[in-house]
């Protein structure tokens, strides 16, 4: 068995928007707080969430800071029916601000997942992209990245009825690269994303960040083989999973 095809997610791993979207949740909890609450305990709390939907961040937040009621009261503000809603609406809005910035995504890159996609593109493989993020951000982003041609096919949230760890968005990604499950190789930096592409069958790797770092020390998703805490090591690990694949 050989690998065909190598899928990456887009925030955290490509780019490190889960950054910025950390941010961005902070500044509308301290707006909600009427600036009580100190950005630093948001960003902590936001690394317990990482990977999940827009939603489920967003209702984990408002019940962890006890903001319902204050999310509540601008939910006619959006013209939306519930508190998480009108969260997420305030939250856009820092969050668009940052992206509107093309040397904020810039400068916001992970070179060594960058370096892994030019090289294994070069390699002949296919490509793929399966993000969380919604088709024109994702757009927004590769654009700035010029990497608007560099998928052979790529998979928003907008595609999939199940956002991840559902294994849908994976799926689906293998069925239009024409390449089974077991023959992908995934480049992910989230335990929910480490669960859909196990899920889908496929190999994965996890190349952890600051943010999802301490969720991987505590459980077993995946072969500590395969969890990459040192960037300078992702090439050989990659070269040993492709060669026992």
């Amino acid at each position: 068995m050989t690998i065909r095809a190598v899928i990456f997610d887009l925030d955290g791993t490509l780019v490190q928007t889960e950054r910025l979207k950390a941010y961005s949740y902070a500044k509308a909890i301290r707006e909600l707080s009427a600036y009580t609450i100190e950005e630093t305990m948001v960003v902590e709390a936001f690394k317990d969430v990482v990977g999940l939907s827009r939603r489920e961040v967003a209702q984990s937040l408002l019940e962890r800071f006890h903001l319902e009621a204050a999310a509540r009261s601008r939910m006619g503000e959006f013209g939306v029916e519930t508190p998480w809603q009108a969260f997420v609406q305030i939250r856009l809005q820092f969050y668009e601000q940052l992206l509107s910035d093309p040397q904020m995504i810039l400068k916001n890159t992970w070179p060594h997942n960058m370096l892994l996609l030019e090289e294994v593109k070069k390699a002949g493989c296919r490509i793929g992209l399966a993000t969380m993020s919604y088709c024109p951000q994702v757009n927004r982003v590769l654009d700035v990245l010029n990497l608007g041609k560099a998928f052979d096919f790529v998979a928003s949230r907008d595609d999939v009825d199940h956002g991840k760890p559902d294994p849908e968005i994976y799926r689906m990604v293998a069925c239009e690269l024409d390449v089974p499950a077991e023959e992908c190789l995934v480049i992910e930096d989230s335990p929910t994303g480490v669960k859909a592409a196990l899920a889908a069958g496929m190999h994965v790797i996890a190349v952890t960040t600051p943010f999802t770092r301490a969720a991987f020390s505590k459980n077993e998703l995946v072969d500590k083989r395969w969890i990459v805490n040192d960037p300078e090591l992702l090439p050989q690990i990659v070269k040993e999973l492709m060669a026992l694949a």
